[in-house]
């Protein structure tokens, strides 16, 4: 059986250069983003059959959508063997002046949303003994002055070890991946793609198979990387 892998916010950047990796490889990948249209674009440049690819819109940070994308992945495929936990967003300025709404919305996408993917997937990923990456940054373990954004990715990576320590014993490998500065639509929240060392997208789904591809019986648990150049 080929395997199955859930990305979310799978429709731009490192999301979606992951699943265009694992379906050249003949995976049967259902990708999650809130965006329709980016996600209807992205199933297009695949070229993907309909039974080798499956979008779902819907927002990580409601557990009814979440819920609705493991289920319809289960019930597709039968199984499910990985989930890459990408989605994610950051905001313009400090928390000096971050409206409470978009700060609210940040941190329900950021930290309750991989937690509800965790909770949601981690039975099926039991009986598949399978895998889970989740996507947190370098600026969660670097503090710069007023990044709210830096606190929600500090939580990601407690999730992932305190998911860590909760799966393994079924035999669930889990890993964190912290990237740097990456070029992708992320910064568009931000003002424009930055001008400092960038890493490609290609780059960090690179990354990603390569915690995915580890052999039985061996668990990548945190993989960080910066371009060079990146100096904090």
């Amino acid at each position: 059986m080929e395997p199955v892998t859930l990305i979310t916010g799978g429709s731009t950047g490192i999301g979606a250069e992951t699943a265009r990796r694992l379906l050249t490889r003949g995976h049967r990948v259902t990708v999650t983003a809130r965006r329709a249209e980016r996600l209807a674009e992205f199933a297009d440049s695949t070229g993907a059959a309909k039974d080798q690819l499956m979008t779902l819109p819907g927002d990580t940070a409601d557990a009814e959508h979440v819920r609705r994308a493991v289920d319809l992945t289960v019930q597709s495929w039968g199984q499910l063997d990985n989930v890459v936990v990408s989605a994610g967003f950051s905001l313009p300025g400090t928390l000096a002046d971050h409206v409470p709404e978009a700060m609210r919305s940040m941190i329900l996408t950021n930290v309750l949303g991989p937690a509800l993917v965790v909770q949601a997937a981690l039975p099926h990923l039991k009986d598949t003994k399978g895998r889970l990456v989740l996507v947190g940054s370098v600026a969660g373990v670097k503090n710069t002055p007023g990044n709210l954004y830096s606190v929600t990715k500090w939580a990601v990576h407690a999730l992932a070890e305190n998911t860590r320590l909760m799966a393994t014993p079924d035999g669930v490998g889990v890993t964190l991946v912290a990237p740097g500065m990456v070029d992708t639509p992320f910064w568009e929240n931000r003002g424009g793609r930055p001008s400092a060392p960038v890493m490609t997208a290609g780059q960090i789904a690179d990354c990603v198979l390569f915690a995915l591809d580890q052999p039985e019986g061996m668990d990548i648990n945190h993989i960080q990387m910066r371009p060079i150049g990146q100096v904090n």
